[in-house]
């Protein structure tokens, strides 16, 4: 079945995308290319055992990027890998996970339980807005953006959140992540995979995203890895558009595919792209 994408209202199109030329990376440099595959590796920072299977996976150019969790046990070392290597990080956004590291205001840690408690503990949680928690999402998004500015020397030019949560609705609607980031859209599928009202919250969610951010024109996640047909797919539309595949090379399974050199037999010709890079917008809202 044909792939949709969800970042605008219109009727989704099929393999191949739309021209992918006038790319741009987080570190907004330029790269004249029809089409980007990114691996992303999600967690970076989180523990110890995370960070090094993630490093070593860009060791050996299996990964492109990764997204960064700060106030983790790990994040402190994590920064200064990153720096030291020059490995392209975003900002992890964490709203479910319990924060691990030391030494951070109790306040933060209140208002962040108070949040996962929320998000992971109602169904329809994500989809809406909740006035009364407004301001611990706005306390706790500017937290982990200040102590990712600490720690990387920047604010991220690049944001995506831990189980997806960048995209509930109280961080959407209240346009809580700076405009003009390279922002994770939706999952991308196949057409009959979701409900009607699932494309449609997809597609809502994507284009209100667009307005104000640079998104990829699909994301999938790697596994499952079979059948091989659908890796083969996710990355033959990386020759036409930007396609972010994200991982989590912790798991074993995705650890062994990305270490032992089984995704380059489906990446073929398609090079893995050696940062994130997403597409210019000049239409981005400031």
């Amino acid at each position: 079945m044909p792939l949709e994408n969800t970042s605008e209202l219109l009727t989704p199109r099929l393999s191949p995308g739309p021209s992918a030329a006038g790319f741009s990376t987080g570190r907004n440099s330029k790269t004249q290319t029809q089409g980007v595959l990114i691996i992303n590796a999600d967690d970076w920072g989180r523990n110890q055992e995370t960070t090094d299977r993630i490093s070593e996976c860009a060791l050996r150019g299996t990964v492109s990027s990764v997204s960064a969790m700060v106030f983790m046990e790990d994040s402190e070392r994590a920064a200064a890998v990153a720096r030291d290597r020059k490995i392209d990080a975003g900002l992890h956004l964490n709203l479910t996970t319990a924060f691990s590291a030391a030494g951070y205001p109790a306040s933060l840690r209140k208002r962040q339980q108070e949040l996962a408690k929320y998000l992971r503990g109602r169904r329809l949680a994500q989809v809406l807005f909740h006035p009364g928690l407004a301001r611990s999402f706005e306390y706790v998004v500017s937290a982990q953006l200040d102590e990712y500015c600490r720690l990387y020397g920047a604010l991220p030019s690049r944001i995506d959140g831990h189980h997806h949560m960048h995209l509930c609705a109280n961080v959407v609607l209240a346009n809580l992540l700076p405009a003009g980031t390279i922002v994770r859209r939706n999952f991308s599928f196949e057409r009959g995979e979701k409900s009607l009202y699932n494309r449609l919250y997809r597609r809502i969610v994507d284009h209100r995203l667009a307005r104000r951010h640079r998104l990829t024109d699909f994301f999938f996640s790697l596994p499952p890895l079979e059948p091989p047909a659908r890796l083969q797919k996710i990355f033959s539309l990386a020759r036409q558009s930007a396609v972010e595949v994200e991982t989590h090379p912790v798991n074993p399974e995705e650890y062994r595919f990305l270490t032992e050199g089984e995704i380059f037999r489906w990446t073929g010709d398609c090079s893995i792209a050696t940062c994130y890079a997403v597409r210019s917008d000049e239409n981005a809202a400031s």
